[in-house]
């Protein structure tokens, strides 16, 4: 029996015995369809790589089809009307994990979860109901009432936690989504704030933390940075790249900035017919596929920079590979194309001009730190000091403290450097030892041991979701241990702490680089937290750049890290050659030296 539509007269089936499971085997049956259809799909998609270019906008992953849906920059509005007044759980998972990013909000990691677990859990096993947030000013740069704010907001709303980082900002912890609209208004009255942070984003621009006051820089790029910033920062241009882009300038005649592991870097150089300008380099990056960055040979006007810019970041945008994560960054595009043909794409389709040829920035000798500890003389006849938190790590007090300093001998003008460092600026040669002392009192140096100055860490499993191990306190630890043994060590040795396999404390291109893994500790035949070993990396040298040499099978557990540093650094002292820096020996010895 059936019943008929009147409107169509098609025929609908009666109810049939059973119909629950005959309405369960349709639905499986339309799940299987759905499956297939999708497969298919990715099958067709899996040659591609999402280049905008090849007019292929199809979303291939998940953040990618979040940013498909608006300009993640929108999210602001949400933060402020929505989720600060509806608390935590209010958030959904592409905002609170996506996009949230482009406002500097990182969900940190729940207390008490070991380091064996970070890939084991979801993410939202992981989140805490704190964030990290990241502070952003562009080249380090920070005026007293700056510095001052971040240490207020730090006291009052993050525990008093302050890091510097190694991309020249200050990170906050404990963050409460109630607390952001106000901290984004008191960020905001100061000139500062965190738009694009973080994400995939143009991100803070690193620059010489000592531009336009060094004795020896050829041209302060401060207008150059400006002028990047005011165009092109929060614009919607360039707030959806596959990943994040950054970039790096200095004026100094030694670079200073890292420039070979930057997406782009603008290293001042003297042309014998043009004058000053920059030597352009491109598609640098660590993590976990590092590759140098490459100089494309040409001389880049200083007018013409922020051009240059916008030409390699559109490239990015544009054929940048947005099908994997992994893949998503511009050295990947360098490397398939190499320079000619990317320097030929530059100039062809997004310049409308040929850049000329230009000399290659000077290589680093032995005694160019590059970090700018110590006391130093401007080239206005006034004086800088810069010290060493152990591993970037201070407080909100300590950085009102820092700004009381600053501001007690007249100056207006605090740095944060790409090596976890602090300088104060502009202090009247009759107030430097005024200066000197007080830093001191905050355990701040800026006559530091070797270690103390040297030592570098991300910020590890005490708040990282992507973290295996602790890098702060071991970082301190080994600096304690170090400095104790090697009082009069006469040779700097790097040593840089990462808590996961990524690279944020470049592991790669430190003397003794640590990345973060769990190992297996032969006294008790279990899995601890530990790292493994990178030897000898160096940037600076030309043609002679390395990334660090990693020795088989070799790993160290967390706890043993301090006597492995000890032991590997007295091999160093007994073993080398006259004039040897470390990272040649690390090459130069046999692996038991070294392990």
């Amino acid at each position: 029996m059936s019943t008929t539509t009147e409107h169509t007269g098609a025929a609908t089936p009666a109810p049939q015995p059973h119909g629950d499971a005959d309405e369960r085997r349709r639905q499986r049956e339309e799940a299987r369809l759905i499956r297939t259809r999708e497969a298919a799909a990715r099958k067709d998609t899996a040659a591609k790589d999402g280049q905008w270019a090849s007019g292929d906008r199809t979303p291939l992953n998940p953040n990618e089809e979040f940013k498909a849906t608006g300009d993640p920059l929108l999210v602001r509005h949400r933060i402020e009307t929505m989720y600060s007044k509806w608390g935590f759980w209010s958030i959904p998972p592409t905002d609170l994990r996506g996009r949230f990013r482009w406002w500097g909000l990182y969900t940190q990691r729940r207390p008490g979860i070991d380091g064996g677990k970070t890939a084991i859990l979801e993410p939202h096993q992981l989140d805490d109901e704190y964030f990290m947030l990241r502070v952003r000013s562009d080249g380090g740069q920070l005026s007293v009432a700056q510095a001052r704010e971040i240490g207020l907001i730090s006291s009052e709303f993050g525990r008093e936690t302050a890091d510097v980082s190694d991309r020249q900002n200050i990170q906050l912890h404990w963050i409460r989504i109630e607390d952001v609209p106000e901290i984004f208004r008191r960020t905001e009255a100061v000139g500062l704030g965190s738009e694009e942070a973080c994400g995939d984003v143009p991100r803070v621009i690193l620059a010489s933390p000592v531009a336009g006051v060094s004795a020896d820089e050829l041209i302060d790029p401060t207008p150059q940075i400006e002028q990047i910033k005011e165009l092109y920062i929060g614009s919607p241009e360039f707030s959806n790249l596959p990943r994040k882009f950054k970039t790096a300038f200095t004026g100094q005649p030694v670079p200073d900035i890292l420039h070979e592991v930057q997406d782009i870097a603008f290293v001042a150089v003297e042309h014998p017919q043009l004058g000053i300008g920059y030597d352009l380099w491109v598609g640098g990056g660590l993590s976990v596929n590092p590759m140098l960055g490459v100089r494309l040979g040409v001389f880049v006007k200083p007018e013409l920079a922020h051009e240059v810019w916008k030409g390699v970041i559109s490239i990015f945008r544009d054929h940048g590979y947005r099908r994997l994560r992994t893949r998503a960054r511009l050295k990947f595009v360098v490397k398939a194309w190499g320079p000619e043909k990317f320097l030929k794409v530059l100039q062809d389709d997004y310049l409308g001009y040929e850049l000329p040829p230009g000399p290659a920035p000077k290589q680093a000798s032995p005694g160019d730190r590059g970090d700018h500890v110590g006391i130093h003389r401007q080239k206005d006849g006034r004086w800088y000091v810069g010290v060493a938190p152990v591993a970037g790590r201070i407080s909100g007090t300590k950085l009102q403290r820092i700004a009381d300093i600053a501001e007690s001998v007249g100056s207006d003008r605090i740095r944060l450097t790409p090596l976890q460092k602090i300088l104060i600026l502009d202090i009247p040669e009759d107030r430097v030892s005024d200066v000197v002392n007080g830093l001191r009192a905050l355990e701040l140096e800026s006559e530091p041991g070797e270690f103390h100055r040297n030592v570098i860490a991300c910020t590890g499993i005490e708040y990282c979701k992507l973290a295996i191990v602790e890098t702060k306190a071991t970082a301190r630890e080994v600096v304690k241990v170090l400095d104790q043994k090697f009082p009069t060590l006469d040779n700097p040795i790097t040593v840089h702490v990462n808590g996961c396999p990524n690279s944020c404390a470049r592991v790669q291109i430190a003397d003794i680089g640590f990345k973060g893994q769990l190992v297996l500790d032969e006294e008790t035949g279990e899995q601890v937290p530990g790292f493994q070993v990178h030897l000898g990396g160096r940037l600076g040298r030309g043609e002679d750049n390395d990334f660090g040499r990693k020795i088989r099978a070799h790993k160290v557990t967390q706890h043993g890290m301090p006597e492995y540093v000890e032991r590997v650094t007295q091999n160093y002292l007994d073993t080398r050659e006259d004039g040897e820096q470390f990272a040649d020996w690390a090459f130069r010895v046999d692996e038991e030296l070294i392990r």
